[in-house]
């Protein structure tokens, strides 16, 4: 990989997932309701992303692979606002986007945080689920690493690995980033390098996928 050849992994710094958001004129009230309901109505539930091939996309394609069902894209080229203003009134079921997209939607309960795609509960959003655990290992999210060049020595990734851990620890710092939807994960630089070849391992058949049905 190009973490392999063309630089050296020295830690991973913050990840970014996807949150799903569901109408509550929608009955849906769970993932795994969610999943049973898309198991009865193939192509009947509707989902908004903001355009093909993106991340909020490639989610849901990743979640309906993983679980065998099929689901309703709905684009939206402009933006999450007129993809908000379906999900309240009804007109689409879910909502897909990054927290910072969807937060204020969230909070003020216009519509239900269903779940997001970072393996754990997330600080200050315990309430919302992650989708892992419904999905074993399910993650996704847009996510920061350091890198060095090729030939810098493994003393000095080390020691800048523990130091930025400990920077990362701040409680400050990590609730400016949780602000914005960003959350801190700790990798040693072994662990960055098994993570970024298991991502093109899990992404490559979504790829094609979605490279085959845009195709048709």
């Amino acid at each position: 990989t190009g973490v392999q050849t063309c630089a050296l992994p020295i830690c991973f710094v913050l990840q970014q997932p996807i949150f799903i958001g569901a109408s509550h004129k929608s009955d849906i009230a769970s993932l795994p309701q969610l999943i049973a309901l898309a198991k009865q109505k193939p192509n009947e539930i509707t989902y908004a992303a903001t355009g093909r091939g993106r991340l909020t996309h490639l989610t849901m394609e990743m979640l309906q692979a993983r679980t065998g069902t099929k689901l309703q894209l709905v684009p939206y080229a402009g933006g999450p606002a007129q993809a908000m203003n379906d999900v309240m009134s009804g007109r689409v079921h879910l909502v897909l986007d990054a927290y910072a997209g969807l937060a204020a939607a969230i909070k003020g309960d216009l519509i239900k945080g269903l779940a997001h795609s970072s393996l754990e509960r997330l600080p200050g959003l315990e309430a919302i689920p992650p989708v892992a655990e419904t999905i074993p290992d399910f993650f996704v999210g847009a996510w920061t690493v350091m890198l060095a060049p090729s030939g810098t020595p493994d003393a000095f990734l080390r020691k800048v690995n523990t130091d930025l851990r400990r920077a990362l620890e701040d409680p400050d710092l990590k609730a400016k980033f949780a602000a914005n939807g960003a959350f801190v994960r700790h990798m040693t630089p072994e662990q960055v390098t098994a993570f970024v070849q298991s991502e093109q391992t899990t992404w490559r058949p979504i790829l094609e996928q979605v490279a085959k049905e845009a195709q048709k």
